[in-house]
């Protein structure tokens, strides 16, 4: 029988990871998910079982290199190494550069872009051994684009799509899909409502992950490396 594949899900709320983590699923993926708690993650598991999937939840901090290596050799001995990696990790810092600290600034890079490559390190070796899988990153319209008041966001952003190039170009030709995803618009969710936006105004999850999924699909022949996503509605 063959050995069911497994996908690691960095970042995983009520939001996108979660619908990755549904989709992903769905597709029949063993999926692993990774977030600061479990309590979201436990809800999320009994879900996807009940619907016949697979999927596991670990607490760790992906911006901490020791926390990640406890949890990513966990994820190993217990699940095996993924052919699929995505890093959804971030997080958002709307604020005036000058009311700005270090600390915020830092926080947010250490998320954003060296989670990423904390990831990375333990899922890239056994891809390399196979010569495929795929590695999939979530930017954001501050990817590109610095804004009034997103200078930590942006920073981090601008910093994370940087290396996410390298790394296409490094690892590509050995066989690893590393494509990077703008979502440019606002997510329907907690902060949509938060600021008042009407769903249909929004980037609905279960849309996103599809998206995710046509990449992880994508014959080497045409790979993508980068993609943007935005409502009908939103202007650019």
């Amino acid at each position: 029988m063959e050995k069911q594949p497994l996908a690691w899900v960095v970042g995983v709320g009520p939001g996108l990871g979660a619908a990755l983590c549904r989709a992903l699923a769905g597709r029949g993926y063993a999926v692993a998910g990774l977030a600061r708690t479990v309590q979201f993650g436990e809800q999320l598991a009994a879900e996807i079982g009940d619907a016949g999937g697979r999927f596991t939840m670990y607490a760790g901090d992906i911006a901490d290199p020791v926390s990640v290596d406890a949890v990513m050799q966990r994820i190993n001995r217990e699940l095996g190494a993924a052919s699929v990696y995505i890093h959804n990790a971030s997080q958002f810092l709307m604020k005036p550069l000058l009311e700005t600290t270090p600390a915020e600034l830092e926080s947010v890079w250490r998320i954003t872009c060296l989670g990423a490559l904390n990831g990375v390190r333990h899922v890239i070796p056994p891809m390399l051994r196979q010569r495929r899988g795929t590695l999939l990153f979530t930017g954001a319209t501050a990817s590109l684009r610095g804004g009034a008041n997103f200078a930590a966001f942006a920073s981090a952003k601008f910093a994370l799509r940087g290396m996410v190039q390298s790394m296409a170009r490094e690892y590509g030709p050995q066989g690893i899909h590393v494509a990077h995803v703008i979502l440019d618009g606002l997510i329907w969710g907690q902060a949509a409502e938060k600021f008042h936006v009407p769903r249909d105004k929004c980037l609905e999850p279960a849309a996103i992950a599809a998206t995710y999924l046509q990449l992880i699909d994508q014959p080497r022949s045409a790979w993508t490396h980068e993609i943007d996503l935005r409502p009908d509605v939103e202007k650019f």
